[in-house]
């Protein structure tokens, strides 16, 4: 209260009250807050809005582009590198059985009568053998242009294929010019052979068999930046996509309260598509994962343990050429042919030759009686335990049991050598379906039949991985970012110009 002096100076005259605008200082203070903070609060989180939608926007686009790389890798180079190797391995161990069989045969004319493949036939193979182990070595050498200790050990192969082969052509001319019976080559044409497939067995197959594990190694890199690059695209989309969803609704909240409006119905649609985006956009980089782990391991992994299968697989029939040409050693090769069955169905350590088709019996009943219950290892082992497809567990079955037939054969064949050896080397090179061969080619189909399986089942995933990840997709996301963008502004927009018009 303030006084104020009469005119003569004395006692005061009137008093006034005069009291502070304190109510006018508060409304003033809160108009300012009314006027300069909310607005900038809705443009501040309206462009944290913008800018994670642009943010997911491209970080997709990015990481897409990179799988549809590595897709594309794994499907041409990575598989075709792997594919060579594996390749080579199958075509030198048919040469060698090729070459084994040329010497079985010899010149003798009754094998031509009787109907059965000749010395000109398994001439022609080998031929075709040789032809096919040149040209997967030419890919190999290109696939692993830069790997110096790759190409250091396919140049050795080429040394010592070179080598074998001369060997071979100078068993098959001596065994010519001695015109040879079957199954009795000459002491010469023995010594050639036997060198010759010792430089196969003891150099060379092992040299290519480590190149075709290395040899997965493009592969595995190609599997192993997709997965990082599908798993790291969940994560962000999620994270980002969470975010944006929180900051549109946050907008929607601040200008409910400010301007007394429940919905904002452009940033309600942008919120919707944005959930919509995080979703769709997680689930495919979660596809993309998938697809890539199907055709690493569920596809390719026995597309390499079936092939590794087939390809010992003519190395073990080339032991029982072996066996029969050249006795001598015929225990030598025994042995080799149960160390290849064992790499192909193992059924246990220390298991000798008498005793391993009983226990193959009795691992298959053992399958039969439980699908789940596998005692068997092995690349057949390997394949059993990564069943995966519709048709393949139908076609490894076949496979086995077409497996089987042919180790009950190996029996008879050389129980027949001790007694007929005419007999059993037509058991042995005779396609017929009761005898050697026929039952090999019908286990060798088996094997190709579930090859095919999983083949396409990997072209399958890489094609799907490739499209997930291509041009059309990455268009629908740039779109949905700038429908977005869009949304926020007009919803934003409409509510500031409104509260411009009420000040």
């Amino acid at each position: 209260m303030t006084d104020i002096a009469g005119p003569l100076g004395g006692s005061p005259g009137l008093s006034i009250a005069v009291q502070p605008p304190r109510l006018g200082l508060r409304r003033q203070h809160w108009h300012w807050h009314w006027h300069g903070s909310t607005p900038a609060r809705v443009r501040g989180r309206a462009l944290v809005a913008v800018v994670l939608a642009m943010a997911m926007a491209t970080l997709t686009a990015s990481l897409f582009g990179r799988l549809h790389g590595e897709f594309g890798a794994m499907g041409q180079s990575d598989e075709s590198e792997s594919i060579a190797t594996t390749s080579l391995y199958f075509y030198l161990t048919d040469m060698d059985a090729s070459g084994a069989d040329v010497l079985l045969v010899g010149s003798d004319a009754a094998l031509t009568t009787a109907g059965q493949p000749d010395n000109r036939y398994y001439t022609d193979l080998y031929a075709s053998d040789r032809s096919n182990a040149s040209e997967y070595l030419d890919q190999a050498v290109v696939a692993e242009a830069g790997n110096a200790a790759a190409e250091q050990q396919l140049n050795a192969v080429a040394a010592r294929l070179g080598q074998y082969e001369a060997l071979i052509a100078d068993a098959e001319l001596l065994s010519q010019q001695a015109h040879d019976s079957a199954g009795k080559p000459s002491a010469s044409v023995s010594a050639d052979y036997n060198q010759a497939t010792r430089l196969m067995q003891g150099d060379i197959l092992p040299a290519v068999r480590n190149l075709t594990s290395s040899s997965e190694s493009g592969l595995n890199a190609s599997y192993g930046a997709g997965k990082t690059n599908a798993i790291s695209g969940v994560i962000w989309v999620v994270v980002l996509g969470v975010l944006l969803v929180a900051v549109l609704a946050a907008v929607q909240v601040l200008l409910a309260i400010r301007f007394r409006r429940m919905v904002n119905p452009a940033l309600a649609i942008a919120t919707v598509l944005a959930t919509a985006f995080t979703a769709v956009t997680g689930t495919r980089f979660y596809a993309e994962y998938t697809h890539a782990h199907v055709a690493r391991f569920d596809s390719f992994t026995s597309i390499q343990a079936l092939s590794m299968a087939k390809a010992v697989s003519n190395d073990a029939n080339a032991d029982e050429s072996r066996f029969i040409v050249d006795p001598v050693h015929a225990l030598q090769y025994q042995q080799a042919y149960l160390g290849k069955s064992q790499q192909i169905v193992n059924v246990g350590s220390n298991v000798t030759y008498a005793k391993y088709l009983p226990l193959l019996n009795a691992d298959i009943a053992a399958y039969q009686r439980n699908n789940s219950d596998i005692r068997f290892g092995g690349f057949l082992g390997q394949e059993f335990r990564n069943i995966t497809f519709p048709g393949e567990r139908q076609a490894a079955v076949n496979s086995l049991l077409s497996f089987r037939a042919y180790e009950t054969d190996d029996r008879i064949l050389r129980a027949t050598t001790k007694t007929n050896l005419a007999q059993a080397i037509g058991y042995d090179i005779n396609v017929a379906p009761d005898d050697s061969d026929g039952a090999f080619n019908a286990y060798a189909s088996a094997l190709q039949s579930d090859i095919n399986i999983n083949t396409a089942a990997f072209a399958q995933a890489v094609a799907d991985g490739q499209s997930d990840a291509g041009g059309g997709f990455l268009a629908v996301e740039a779109l949905a970012a700038l429908l977005i963008i869009s949304l926020v502004y007009v919803g934003v927009r409409s509510r500031l110009a409104e509260y411009r018009v009420s000040r």
